[in-house]
């Protein structure tokens, strides 16, 4: 069999780009509108959250960048073994 071909990486950090920087947005909302004295308490379950979705986000899209990738690398083949072709 031969190798599934890789991606590319930088198409992969393009596309996750603005999802990233929402993230980090919210990251910086849930920690600056917590009350003072309980930073820690009050937005570390929200940041683990966001990151845990972003992490999912991410790593689904790079297996299905990778799948496009060896979708596109496939060529069909012109027939059967056997020189015929199949039923339609």
């Amino acid at each position: 069999m031969a190798p599934m071909p890789q991606f590319d990486r930088a198409a992969d950090i393009a596309a996750l780009r603005v999802q990233v920087e929402a993230v980090l947005g919210r990251v910086a909302d849930a920690i600056n509108t917590v009350p003072d004295g309980h930073v820690i308490a009050a937005s570390e379950r929200t940041v683990f959250h966001l990151f845990a979705d972003l992490r999912k986000t991410a790593y689904e899209a790079g297996i299905r960048m990778r799948t496009d990738a060896a979708e596109a690398a496939f060529s069909p083949s012109d027939g059967s073994r056997d020189g015929q072709d199949a039923p339609r």
